[in-house]
């Protein structure tokens, strides 16, 4: 790493810390994720006992995250809480309308906001950074609400930095690829469920046992379109260049993958010729969106469409 590049570094870790050091207490989220993972280190690192860490569980957490997360967090004695979320019964995140992460988000900050009013600790955190400000984040409206702060971004961190951060702390996390909750495999307006979610959990585990890594299981809802019969699964998989051409060229592979995700509970059995890719289950939105805009005679129903539905504001 050149000296320019390990000066911005050094000069945005110590604006991470002075951002840190300004919070008499803290609540920060924690996923296990690199974001989160490098703001639970600084902040116990600048605070100590006064952060407190916290994960939320629920069926949108897959069980293998669930323990990477925990055996993380006891590695570096972060002393893990764990609070039960119910997004997932709540009937404005399971239609998945656009606003399913402001619903998330809020379950999760109402029950960190609530934590920090019985032990009297001042703040809130996330570990939202720099390219979070650019993609469909209905999560960030849902933190403003309740005025949770973002050290990560305040510092300008972008992702290579955190990484790098991450990595030189010793954290095993600074190199996993990027994972969000399972209800982001479920296209726009796909009702999110319970059980759902459990089929997408053990479809990806099965991949993972399999030796693949950065992959995606997508739900898709086949109808049939006949009288008492039930509607069919399909997983559209989407998984890295190189293990596409490796599942292309290795049948006993391919076999094995199918035969992985149909146990899962899957009908059909797909894979994405794109690849790899984070947000194409955003794609319905962003088509939506761009009609409001050509369309301006129609602008006023989109809007009304995806009106913010205001949560509860701390305080």
């Amino acid at each position: 790493m050149n000296s320019t590049i390990e000066s911005r570094l050094a000069e945005r870790e110590a604006t991470l810390t002075a951002a840190l050091s300004r919070l008499e207490s803290v609540v920060v989220a924690y996923s296990g994720g690199v974001d989160s993972s490098l703001l639970a280190y600084y902040a116990r690192k600048t605070l100590g006992e006064r952060a407190r860490i916290v994960i939320a569980v629920s069926p949108s957490l897959a069980f293998d995250e669930l323990e990477d997360a925990r055996q993380q967090a006891q590695q570096f004695d972060w002393q893990l809480l764990e609070v039960k979320t119910g997004e997932v019964e709540n009937p404005d995140y399971r239609k998945n309308d656009g606003q399913r992460c402001y619903f998330c988000k809020g379950a999760l900050f109402e029950a960190m906001d609530a934590l920090a009013k019985r032990e009297g600790i001042s703040s809130l955190a996330y570990g939202a950074n720099l390219a979070d400000l650019g993609d469909i984040r209905p999560g960030q409206r849902a933190a403003a609400e309740y005025e949770v702060v973002s050290p990560l971004q305040e510092a300008q961190l972008t992702k290579d930095e955190i990484r790098e951060l991450a990595r030189r702390a010793g954290l095993p996390s600074w190199d996993k690829p990027q994972s969000a909750c399972l209800s982001s495999r479920f296209p726009t307006f796909e009702a999110v469920t319970s059980e759902r979610l459990k089929m997408v959990e053990t479809a990806e585990i099965a991949l993972r046992r399999l030796g693949f890594r950065g992959f995606r299981v997508r739900f898709h809802r086949l109808k049939t379109n006949q009288l008492q019969a039930p509607d069919l699964a399909l997983a559209r998989i989407e998984l890295t260049l190189l293990d596409l051409e490796r599942v292309s060229s290795n049948g006993e592979l391919r076999a094995e993958l199918v035969a992985a995700v149909k146990c899962a509970g899957f009908s059909f059995v797909t894979l994405d010729l794109e690849g790899y890719r984070q947000g194409s289950s955003n794609v319905i939105v962003e088509t939506t969106a761009g009609a409001g805009k050509s369309e301006a005679n129609h602008a006023g129903a989109q809007e009304s469409e995806f009106a913010p539905v205001e949560l509860t504001r701390r305080g």
